[in-house]
């Protein structure tokens, strides 16, 4: 087997859907390793209902580490993982379609060496208003910085659980670890991609669920996730605007100083950064404007 399935789980809610839908696959050649973050939910009597129906590993951590660092509990829960090549980290209320694991391979001799992350078409399913949404769908092959922008334009949507990558690419840059892990996920594809173009599997689909007790679903903690937005557009984006086309780089240049904003004033050398950034790009109403805002700055 070459595909690992990582489940760094803490809510028992949904998670046998999550099993289940593992137990159902067409094709059973992955593995599952179960990170257990000191939930004081024990899924072990769960867990024996599927003991002859996938292969799994079990491991209960001592300490919780999702409470001060989700990035953390991935990591170590990856850590489990022996042999396999790939790698896919499945939130314990998302689940698979039949046909998930049976297209990956189906499709592996497409995109093996030509791809370091792999992703799967998706439903949404919100619980509060008990709807699944339409199949949402992307190129097969598109570059990491165009899909993030769509993502960023809100032309599509992007979750964890939906992708594969490599265990190698994972290896050599690992996860940012912002608060609550928002955007780590973003950032990991732009990273793990490598140069190489993602991969779409738009035959088979994932269902990725929206509830109050997902991060995504939750209106808390908003000062963390304004914080990790400006770790984000800071560290990946703006310190790589190059990789973006020029009409790309604008947009992603103006939420990088939105992102600052939400949290606290900008610091002169990030003033002078943009303020160059236009310049040097021959945006002058832009470059006009952003001179504005900084002398403004220092009056409010």
């Amino acid at each position: 087997m070459m595909l690992a399935i990582v489940i760094p789980y803490y809510k028992k809610v949904f998670f046998e859907e999550t099993l289940k839908s593992l137990a159902k696959q067409t094709d059973k050649r992955f593995k599952v390793y179960i990170g257990d973050d000191a939930s004081p939910e024990n899924p072990e009597i769960l867990l024996s209902n599927y003991k002859d129906q996938f292969d799994f590993i079990y491991h209960r951590f001592e300490k919780n580490l999702g409470g001060t660092s989700l990035v953390q509990q991935w990591e170590r829960c990856i850590a489990l993982i022996e042999n396999e090549e790939w790698i896919m980290i499945l939130g314990d209320d998302d689940f698979l379609e039949e046909t998930a694991i049976e297209s990956w391979y189906k499709h592996y001799d497409d995109f093996n060496k030509k791809s370091n992350v792999i992703r799967f078409a998706t439903k949404s399913v919100n619980m509060r208003l008990n709807k699944v949404s339409e199949l949402v769908v992307h190129p097969i092959w598109e570059k990491a910085t165009d899909s993030y922008y769509r993502r960023f334009k809100g032309l599509t949507r992007s979750t964890l659980s939906e992708y594969i990558f490599s265990k190698d690419v994972f290896a050599k840059y690992k996860f940012h670890d912002f608060p609550l892990a928002w955007h780590s996920d973003d950032a990991a594809w732009l990273t793990f991609s490598d140069n190489k173009p993602i991969y779409t599997i738009n035959d088979s689909n994932l269902f990725i669920r929206y509830s109050v007790f997902s991060i995504s679903g939750n209106k808390l903690d908003q000062d963390l996730k304004n914080l990790a937005a400006e770790n984000f557009y800071s560290e990946c984006i703006y310190k790589n605007i190059k990789h973006f086309t020029k009409k790309q780089q604008i947009d992603l240049a103006l939420e990088y100083e939105k992102a600052i904003k939400k949290n606290r004033k900008l610091k002169i050398k990030e003033w002078l950064s943009l303020i160059s950034f236009y310049f040097l790009n021959i945006e002058f109403v832009l470059f006009s404007k952003c001179v504005r805002r900084f002398f403004l700055s220092f009056n409010s």
